[in-house]
């Protein structure tokens, strides 16, 4: 894969990893003809932290029915649209990729409730924030190699996971311990590769979610053809298959809401890029801006689209009341390991530390790593039974 664009970022020119390695066989030599980047996706693709993405919440906890999306298939999709980005712009298709791929990694068992509930275990050990919790896991909690713990990825990598929504002026501890370990100048903008990772990230939600919706009953159509860009979209394919049933259509409804987010975000970022000067990927971290972003019409239509999507999906009753049961598995599985480290699995409790505020840290780490599944199980069997509702 070719990258044109000065402004990219060349595996040549990373800045490295955090511990150097050489090849078993021949001393100083790459392992195999990957570069930097397409090493660092491959490590993402092959870690247990992204097997376990597969029984993680996206929208819907733990859910009954196979075609709604979980983070792992989010993840794919995700990587799609930053890929199809990347390779408009000329940018390096495999670091944003393995950004795209990697970002969802730090998120607990269900999703912003596990998150929520996590957050006030740690209230008075720094809190929890998922972003922060990625870096902890890719740079620690993974231990595949025998001489160090994480998956030694490239700095851009762990630049691009750490900031990819901005520079950070007050890191979480999580964070703050990712950067003193390995600074990542956390005050500038990241690699264009990250923020098109972080904005594909967006527009695979706000329509996929959509598409999830519908298929739960907890958005009707009607509903979200209210939203004006959804309702004009809609108008357009309606018009282009008029002999077509209305159900038939919702799938290229979503289609062409993504090409036209895609198509609208590519030329607006081009003529950002344009505009600043940028000749480099370390111009674009001074840049002092986000240069990735849609014009400001396609950024009102999507700030609507979000309101809508909070307000008829997210923070649905039915939603509401599942995450009030998924607060109180975490809360409980915190509180019960606490109490009694025996009830973790063996190997986390030999090596739970007996000073905080790293033991509930820790306790946090065992729990963040479960999926919905698992934390279901481990609670029935450290707490008690769990009235269940139908479809949770």
């Amino acid at each position: 894969m070719s990258v044109h664009a000065p402004w990219a970022s060349y595996p040549a020119r990373s800045r490295g990893r955090l511990h150097e390695e050489q090849n078993a066989i021949v001393p100083h030599a790459p392992r195999g003809p990957r570069d930097a980047f397409q090493r660092d996706r491959d490590r993402i693709i092959h870690s247990i932290s992204f097997r376990r993405l597969r029984h993680k919440t996206q929208v819907f906890m733990a859910p009954d029915g196979d075609h709604f999306r979980v983070r792992l298939t989010h993840s794919l999709e995700v990587a799609q649209i930053g890929r199809v980005i990347a390779r408009a712009l000329g940018l390096n298709e495999d670091l944003t990729e393995a950004l795209c791929l990697a970002h969802d990694i730090g998120h607990p068992p269900f999703g912003h409730a596990g998150e929520t509930a996590l957050t006030t275990a740690l209230a008075e050990q720094g809190g929890f924030e998922h972003n922060g919790h990625t870096l902890r896991v890719l740079m620690e909690i993974e231990a595949p190699y025998p001489r160090w713990s994480g998956l030694n990825l490239t700095w851009e990598m762990l630049e691009g996971l750490a900031k990819h929504n901005g520079p950070i002026d007050a890191p979480g501890w999580a964070l703050a311990q990712a950067d003193a370990c390995f600074p990542l100048d956390l005050g500038q903008w990241p690699s264009l590769e990250a923020q098109v990772a972080a904005i594909a990230d967006d527009i695979a939600y706000d329509n996929h979610d959509i598409d999830d919706g519908l298929r739960a009953g907890l958005l009707t159509l009607d509903q979200v053809l209210e939203v004006p860009m959804v309702g004009r979209i809609w108008d357009a394919v309606r018009a282009r298959f008029s002999d077509v049933p209305a159900e038939r259509l919702v799938g290229e409804l979503i289609r062409t809401q993504i090409g036209e987010m895609v198509t609208d975000l590519i030329a607006e970022t081009r003529r950002r890029i344009a505009a600043s000067g940028v000749g480099s990927a370390d111009d674009v971290r001074a840049a002092g801006e986000c240069l990735v972003g849609f014009s400001p019409a396609m950024r009102d239509d999507e700030r609507a689209l979000k309101r809508f999507m909070y307000a008829s999906l997210y923070h649905h009753p039915n939603q509401r009341a599942a995450a009030r049961i998924a607060e109180g598995i975490v809360s409980g599985l915190f509180a019960a390991y606490h109490a009694d480290a025996s009830l973790m699995t063996a190997d986390w409790a030999a090596r739970l530390p007996d000073a905080e505020p790293h033991r509930s840290r820790h306790i946090a780490d065992f729990i963040a790593g479960m999926t919905d599944r698992y934390a279901i199980t481990r609670y029935k069997q450290a707490v008690g039974p769990i009235d269940l509702p139908e479809g949770f």
